[in-house]
Formats: C-alpha cells, sequence, structure tokens
C-alpha cells in the first residue's frame, strides 16, 4: 500500500435522485441548489461535526461554465450555511470529476494537511449541455492524426471500442437490459434508501388567465431512469444514433442526467474530537491516459493501478461501480480485464443497476457511485469497493473504498 501520513474516513456520503435532462426532475433546478441541499444533508448525518471545522469544499463537474460556473463549490458552500470560513474549489476530470474531488479531498487529510473536508459532484445537463454552451476545439488537434480522437464524440469512442473489442449488438442490448432490471429490482427492494436524499422540487406555472403563478411542490426519492418494461425486442428496435451501420443506440448508452452527490471525509483526530462513526475508508486512487478515440478503455489501466495501490486483488473487491457510459465499453473492460487476469465477478458489478439505467450526470457520478458503494458495502457486509469510470478526451479512474 502507498504510504501516508494518516487514514481519511467517511462519516457521511449521500445524493440526490437523479434525473433525467431536459424533460426530468431537474429541468428547472439549478445546479447549485441541488449542490446546497446535498451539503446540508452531509452535514446533518454527522451530527456534532461543527461546520466551521470544515477546511475546503471540493466539488467536480464537467462543464463549470453558466449556472454551474463562478466556482460552484465556493458558492454553494455559502449558500448552505456552511460559513464563509470554508474554501471552495470546482475541479474538472470529466466523468471522474466527482471521484477525483473524493481522492482530492481525502489525500489532504491522508498527508495531515486537513482534519474535516468536503468532497462531491454535480452537474446539470439539462441547463448546461454536453460541450459546454460554447465549444471550441484548438486547430492544434486537426494537425496531428494521433490527435484527433480528442474531438470524437463520446458515441463514437463507443463504436471504435465496439469494433476493437469484438462487443457485438446484442451483447450490448443484453447487458443494458440487465441494467434495468436490476435498477429496477433494488428501487423495489429499497436498496437506494440509506444513499437518498429526497428533493422537494419546486414548479411554477404561469396563470395566463388571471396573471398569477401556480406553484406545485413535489418529493422525489428515487431516479427517474430505470423502466421495468424495457426488453431486448424493444432495444433492438433501435437505431444505431452515433454512427450509420454502428451498434451504439440511446438504448445501450447512459442517459443524460442531473444530479448531485456529496461525502464528508475526516481525519482520526476530528473522529475523536468530534464523535463521530466512520461509515468507510478511502483506500486508493488511480488515474491513466489512453488513446482519446478509444476512451472507454481507460479502466483497465486505471483498475489494476488502484487495486496495486491499496495491497488487494480484484478477488478481494465485493462491489464494483463501473460506470456504464456505454454497453460497449464496459462489456470491452470486463472482457480485456478477463484476459489479463484480473476477473471482476460480474454479479458484484453495478448489482443495482448502473448508468444505463439510473443515469450519468457527468461530473457528479464519480461523488454519486461513491455513496452508493459505501451503502450498499454496509447493506451487504462487504469489505472492499470500487468506483471506476473512462473519462473523456482518453483517461481511466477507479477509487478503492474499505467498510468499517
Amino acid at each position: 500500500m502507498s504510504k501516508q501520513v494518516q487514514d481519511a474516513y467517511i462519516v457521511s456520503a449521500t445524493r440526490l435522485p437523479i434525473g433525467k435532462s431536459g424533460r426530468g426532475y431537474f429541468k428547472n433546478t439549478r445546479p447549485d441548489e441541488m449542490l446546497v441541499k446535498v451539503m446540508q444533508a452531509a452535514l446533518a448525518q454527522a451530527p456534532g461535526l461543527d461546520p466551521a471545522a470544515i477546511e475546503d469544499a471540493i466539488v467536480g463537474c464537467s462543464f463549470p461554465e453558466g449556472e454551474q460556473g463562478m466556482n460552484i463549490a465556493r458558492v454553494a458552500s455559502v449558500l448552505a450555511g456552511l460559513g464563509n470560513t470554508i474554501g471552495g474549489v470546482t475541479v474538472n476530470r470529466y466523468c471522474a470529476s466527482g471521484i477525483t474531488a473524493v481522492q482530492m479531498a481525502a489525500d489532504r487529510i491522508r498527508v495531515g494537511e486537513a482534519d474535516v473536508m468536503f468532497a462531491g459532484g454535480v452537474e446539470s445537463m439539462s441547463m448546461i449541455p454536453m460541450g459546454g454552451n460554447k465549444p471550441s476545439l484548438s486547430p492544434l488537434i486537426f494537425e496531428r492524426d494521433e490527435n484527433i480522437g480528442i474531438a470524437y464524440g463520446m458515441g463514437l469512442t463507443a463504436e471504435k471500442v465496439a469494433a476493437q473489442w469484438k462487443i457485438s449488438r446484442d451483447a450490448q442490448d443484453a447487458f443494458s437490459v440487465e441494467s434495468h432490471r436490476r435498477a429496477v429490482a433494488a428501487m423495489q427492494a429499497g436498496y437506494f434508501d440509506a444513499e437518498m436524499t429526497p428533493f422537494d422540487v419546486v414548479e411554477r406555472t404561469p396563470n395566463l388567465a388571471d396573471g398569477t403563478v401556480n406553484v406545485k411542490t413535489r418529493t422525489v426519492k428515487l431516479d427517474e431512469g430505470a423502466r421495468p418494461d424495457t426488453s431486448i425486442e424493444g432495444l433492438a428496435k433501435l437505431k444505431p444514433v452515433f454512427a450509420a451501420k454502428g451498434s451504439v443506440t440511446a438504448g445501450n448508452s447512459s442517459q443524460t442526467s442531473d444530479g448531485s452527490g456529496g461525502l464528508l471525509i475526516v481525519s482520526e483526530a476530528a473522529l475523536k474530537r468530534y464523535n463521530l462513526t466512520p461509515l468507510a475508508r478511502f483506500v486508493s486512487f488511480a488515474v491513466r491516459g489512453v488513446p482519446p478515440e478509444i476512451m472507454g478503455i481507460g479502466p483497465i489501466e486505471a483498475i489494476p493501478a488502484a487495486l496495486k495501490a491499496a495491497g488487494i486483488t480484484a478477488a478481494q473487491l465485493d462491489w464494483i461501480e463501473l460506470n456504464e457510459a456505454f454497453a460497449a465499453q464496459s462489456l470491452a473492460v470486463l472482457n480485456d480485464l478477463d484476459s489479463k487476469g484480473i476477473e471482476l465477478d460480474r454479479a458484484k458489478v453495478n448489482p443495482n443497476g448502473g448508468a444505463i439505467a439510473l443515469g450519468h450526470p457527468l461530473g457528479a457520478t464519480g461523488a454519486i457511485r461513491a455513496a452508493s458503494v459505501i451503502h450498499g458495502l454496509r447493506r451487504t457486509g462487504g469489505k472492499y469497493g470500487m468506483v471506476t469510470m473512462c473519462v473523456g478526451a482518453g483517461q481511466g479512474a477507479a477509487g478503492i473504498f474499505e467498510r468499517l
């Protein structure tokens, strides 16, 4: 295991339900409002902790502009009532932004520089589109063939992965059906309850007849994307959306989404000082680069590195959140690792479904899935869990937690 000064402990981990972008729960909800709710909920789950003890709030966001710009981490920490003494920084590693925020916060504690940190992620794909409001690519990207993959859309990289790793359309659709089946079953069993913070969505509708505004509030408690009627037959009818003769469809890709998640991470000294109960220990993190045009395969490089740093084997993982950016990508990662002797037990990979069913709010996903791992381990009695995902422009990231 990598040397460190002290351990970093997670004392609260929570998230909001994930909404469909553009038409779902949070289509009119600002991302800073979602993050404020998560911050307040995380603090409420650590009774006795003085908010002023939080040194910094590190928040992941894939497209930190517009409504989620202006350093949303600092803005939200003030709006959440955490106090003016708390810092805030917004970080961007695309889909791994949330888990990177957790790693950065944990590292501040592990090297002895801080005792209490907030780490989280937030993304409104309803308000900030994929690529941002004004995408602008450097002309240098197109001067060398090996760099052109940086400009590829994520769907095209999934097609590249499907072709290179020979992932069939049938296999992708079957994987997607299973994601929905697991998600629906987990919801019905109440498996998400421990990690979920309900959110009151306020809907305002103008009444043109009398000039008033009708206000309606509803509380949302479950992710919006899972569909119990998903079937092989239904998915087979969908056309490829990224390549005319491709195999990647809307049905075997992750859903664009809105959401937020957050964790409080502390030192052993803070545990004792504030009489806190640790949920888990942050064990290790790794990030690796891969060719941008096959960015989806990134976890095959990051996972072995994270396992080595943790001093454990893949067989010791009891819960694995392998983010389903695309079914093709997820299957390629699993199959490739199998061929290298790093077998991930399929029953332990996304046991409650993944992003194809639950949604993928980009920069928030790493923090959201960290909450899922921690509470999943506690419910099942498992010891080690991992959050891993591919990353735009050619990266893979993985973080490992130990239940306490």
